[in-house]
């Protein structure tokens, strides 16, 4: 059982936290235990079921402290690649593909998009899985008007398209930076010290890698520009942003394998990413065992706020 998860005071809260809670306390009428964040749309990829990496927990208690009118599943919601190599599937990766379903269900316009590591699921376009509708691609219009170009994004990666050894391998050298990461923090965490990213820190210093997510940003800008939207909402390389790049919005939603991030369109339509630690770290526990579990899942880490 993990420690009590630590509530931030609304005067320490980023202002654009605070105004999306102030959001859900109108629409739930409440600020207490059980409220939840409303927003009109949500966006999220890159979730990675069926490996160990994948932060199924996290994402279930995001699922249950958010609603909106619109959930996009941006592509990677489960990795064909990984379960090839090795089975793995945890009972919260069938939780979270259960919570998906509940909230098709129940109202939610689900569309699935997806993305290389599930392309198996492109077979299948134009059907539904339960109430989940499954697309290549989507045009999502925003409250103020914004049409959005909705794609995973690997179309755009000339590594995937043309080398896909190389995808193969870089994936593999990924996976295992991320179980290597996951000895680090333990070590981390012994030693008193917050949650630290290897792969990010990989990636961010070789000149490549950044060379490589500036080229992906700029391609999939132009392409919805081209095509005569206002943005485009992708996820693929695991680097939450949202920036103008030529007078077209580039959104990116991030991922739940280290990032914990998710791009959000409030009632108003406004666009922001949000961090799920953030939100945890905000939102009054449900009970005590909701507290316990976000405690557990959420690494220790510097909140922020992005918005559009």
């Amino acid at each position: 059982m993990g420690a009590r998860a630590r509530r931030t005071p609304p005067e320490a809260m980023p202002a654009a936290l605070r105004a999306m809670l102030d959001g859900a306390a109108a629409t739930t009428g409440s600020r207490g235990p059980g409220a939840k964040l409303r927003f009109r749309a949500i966006f999220i990829s890159d979730i990675h079921l069926g490996t160990p990496g994948c932060r199924a927990d996290a994402l279930l208690e995001f699922l249950r402290r958010t609603e909106s009118d619109y959930l996009y599943l941006v592509g990677d919601i489960v990795d064909g690649w990984q379960l090839r190599r090795r089975w793995f599937w945890h009972q919260s990766h069938n939780d979270v593909i259960q919570k998906l379903l509940r909230k098709a269900r129940k109202g939610t316009r689900v569309v699935y998009i997806p993305g290389n590591h599930d392309e198996a699921a492109r077979h299948y376009l134009g059907f539904a899985l339960g109430d989940i509708v499954i697309q290549d691609e989507a045009i999502h219009t925003t409250a103020d008007g914004k049409r959005l170009l909705v794609i995973h994004g690997d179309l755009f990666d000339a590594v995937v398209q043309f080398t896909p050894w190389l995808a193969l391998l870089i994936d593999f050298l990924y996976s295992f930076l991320l179980k290597l990461n996951r000895h680090v923090n333990a070590l981390r965490a012994h030693l008193g010290l917050r949650y630290w990213s290897l792969a990010k820190f990989v990636n961010h210093r070789v000149k490549n890698a950044v060379n490589y997510i500036v080229a992906f940003e700029e391609a999939l800008a132009r392409e919805a520009r081209q095509r005569g939207f206002d943005g485009v909402v992708c996820g693929h390389i695991h680097k939450a942003e949202l920036r103008p790049i030529d007078g077209t919005i580039y959104c990116n939603d991030g991922d739940w394998v280290e990032s914990l991030t998710a791009l959000v369109e409030t009632l108003t339509g406004e666009l922001r990413i949000v961090h799920w630690h953030e939100i945890a770290g905000a939102l009054p526990a449900a009970d005590d065992e909701d507290a316990n579990a976000m405690a557990d899942a959420a690494p220790a880490a510097t909140a922020s706020a992005h918005q559009y």
